[in-house]
């Protein structure tokens, strides 16, 4: 437990890359992600669940909350002094924001949209990159998950909570409805090295390549097999959801490549979703990578680029790392 301090306390203080400039932006996604959470509690009452009724650039169906929480980030962010400009995995290009904004800004609005509709968690994601010109371009956007100088998400679950990191560590933060301010609950997350449970979706396990399939079934064997312990399976459907019980209590998500559609690289975003979480997830003493390299690493080529995704637990990524 920490002394509650509040978010905006917290990011006064002289930690990793914090510095004036960026504690406002980062108050800003917080503050803006508390108008998403206020949506969600009123649910079916303010219209909101359902189809949007369009397509996204990635060719997923929208869901109504994801264009709204999409617009809620883009205009709050858009004029703030110190955000040059914006992607989202909802948008086909950035859009720019104000001349020499100190920061660029990639989000998934809302991560595991199909919840919504069940009334399940889903969460934001963030990535923060240091702007590179005065004036903002595509290319400016380019830059591997090592530059990021802070990145976390919003957790909107029975309680609502951001995971946060600048460089320093991983703290958690719980939102406090009577005060309306996120205080921090936990200092310095920790992920355990070793890990019994594991995240995956199992429906696209015949499309899997063999180093995952040998791993998964090493782990389904449980202590009849190599690793002489069971295993738990957890699966969210919401990465948000399912990064953060890692974060909680240790474990290993894969969303690895497959032979489904062999021209896709992976599944999830770099910008959007990979780098964050690994950001967050190697701050908290875990590993990253795409089963064969660190994801952190990867030199960005187009801002909706997609990869296999292998997180958590420092010794079962690199074993299943080890594999391929």
């Amino acid at each position: 437990m920490s002394s509650n301090l509040t978010l905006s306390q917290y990011l006064q203080q002289q930690n990793g890359n914090l510095t004036p400039e960026l504690a406002q932006v980062i108050e800003t996604i917080a503050n803006t992600c508390k108008t998403i959470d206020q949506a969600l509690q009123k649910g079916a009452l303010a219209g909101i669940l359902g189809s949007a009724g369009n397509e996204n650039v990635q060719g997923e169906t929208q869901k109504k909350l994801d264009v709204i929480s999409n617009d809620y980030l883009i205009d709050a962010l858009k004029v703030h002094p110190q955000v040059g400009g914006l992607a989202s995995e909802e948008l086909d290009d950035f859009t720019p924001a104000q001349e020499n904004g100190k920061y660029l800004v990639l989000f998934d609005p809302l991560d595991g949209s199909s919840n919504i509709d069940i009334n399940m968690c889903v969460g934001t994601i963030f990535s923060i990159l240091p702007a590179k010109n005065a004036v903002t371009q595509s290319a400016d956007f380019m830059q591997a998950g090592t530059a990021q100088v802070a990145a976390g998400y919003v957790l909107y679950g029975p309680s609502t909570m951001l995971a946060l990191t600048v460089g320093a560590g991983v703290a958690f933060f719980t939102f406090d409805p009577t005060t309306q301010t996120f205080l921090l609950t936990t200092e310095q997350v920790q992920v355990s090295v070793d890990t019994q449970e594991f995240a995956i979706n199992s429906s696209n396990q015949r499309h899997w390549e063999n180093p995952v399939k040998r791993y998964i079934d090493e782990l389904l064997a449980g202590k009849t097999s190599v690793r002489e312990k069971d295993f738990n399976m957890r699966w969210v459907a919401c990465m948000v959801g399912d990064i953060h019980r890692i974060l909680c209590r240790g474990g290993i998500f894969l969303y690895p490549y497959d032979l489904k559609d062999p021209k896709k690289a992976g599944r999830l975003r770099l910008m959007y979703e990979a780098n964050p979480m690994s950001m967050l997830i190697e701050q908290a003493g875990g590993a990253s990578t795409t089963g064969r390299v660190r994801i952190m690493d990867i030199q960005p080529t187009e801002l909706h680029q997609r990869v296999p995704v292998i997180i958590g637990s420092k010794n079962e990524v690199e074993r299943v790392t080890s594999y391929h």
